[in-house]
């Protein structure tokens, strides 16, 4: 596969990562184990090189089966993981507030490095934007991990412009994670201009709209009950419904290229910019070997402006997130 660098680093990845959260979380009961074992491998195999986890999934038990599947691809794979949520000190499945507070970022890189089987997390996130601790003590505490050997690269999540420069003026962010899609388009006005300026990459989680862009979700579509989807205002029937439209113009783009809707939509992202390298997830090999097709996809400028128009006609319903989760992003 292709690879790109992320931003002004000298940080080179596959041109796609592997988001691996719904391996162990969020997306109904996980799967086996070993065969998420067996198909992060296959994504080695295949090219990708950059792998994308959190302390919070699970929490502890996606770095865990991250950790384990890449053991034998030690300094030839990019590992990401994240910082920043308070969990449950009772032990229980959800997080219970933000908290990157400097001592309590480097206790979580202490046991992320354990759980990761490795001797320096290759990017280390901060996961969502803390406001009881200023940024820049933030970024200085990664900075120290970075002196130390422990951290090699610094990033944020659904960080807003203003927070990103504050950052990035202590310590050099190498990447910031947010959602962007085609039906979730935010960071198109301030986000996107700041870090092309600054130099820095960007890496789209839930590219594929969390499964929707795929065409395979309609308003009939019953999700498990552990399935977070339920919880998002995006994913009722209504609106679902309503979204339709912008999978019909990816299937009808997919006809003409002989692609999937999936492949399109990853197609897209990637024409955008050089330094974009979004990170979709899927715990399906035939789903792993779609989305990989989509780095070899061409779209023609006639493609891309008829995406353009017909996107601009259409308009997602929903938000992205339950308002306290949307209350967390663009700080």
């Amino acid at each position: 596969m292709k690879k790109r660098k992320l931003g002004k680093s000298n940080l080179d990845v596959s041109a796609l990562g592997l988001g691996c959260m719904g391996m162990s979380f969020s997306y109904g009961p996980p799967p086996d184990k070993q065969l998420m074992i067996s198909l992060i491998r296959a994504a080695v195999e295949r090219g990708v090189t950059f792998f994308d986890t959190a302390e919070v999934y699970g929490p502890f038990i996606n770095e865990e089966l991250v950790g384990e599947a890449l053991a034998p691809f030690k300094g030839k794979v990019v590992i990401a993981t994240k910082f920043g949520f308070k969990l449950d000190p009772k032990g229980g499945p959800q997080w219970v507030g933000l908290d990157s507070r400097p001592e309590h970022i480097k206790q979580v890189a202490e046991a992320s490095l354990k759980r990761l089987k490795v001797d320096a997390i290759d990017l280390f996130y901060q996961h969502r934007v803390d406001p009881d601790v200023p940024i820049e003590d933030v970024a200085g505490a990664v900075k120290e991990l970075i002196k130390a050997g422990k951290v090699k690269h610094f990033g944020l999540s659904e960080a807003g412009a203003k927070t990103i420069r504050r950052a990035h003026a202590v310590q050099p962010v190498t990447a910031l994670q947010s959602e962007y899609s085609l039906w979730t388009r935010t960071p198109e006005a301030e986000v996107l201009p700041t870090v092309e300026e600054l130099g820095i990459g960007f890496v789209p989680y839930s590219p594929l709209g969390k499964g929707f862009l795929t065409g395979k979700i309609d308003q009939n579509t019953k999700f498990d009950s552990t399935d977070f989807r339920n919880t998002l205002p995006r994913f009722t029937p209504e609106a679902r419904e309503a979204n339709k439209a912008l999978v019909d113009l990816l299937g009808k783009i997919g006809q003409r290229k002989k692609a999937t809707p999936a492949q399109i939509a990853l197609a897209w992202l990637l024409s955008r910019k050089p330094w974009i390298v979004p990170i979709p997830g899927t715990t399906k090999l035939a789903r792993l070997e779609e989305n990989i097709g989509a780095a070899e996809l061409q779209l023609s400028a006639d493609d891309l402006r008829e995406i353009e128009s017909a996107a601009s006609k259409i308009t997602v319903q929903g938000a992205r997130y339950p308002e306290k989760m949307m209350s967390m992003i663009g700080r």
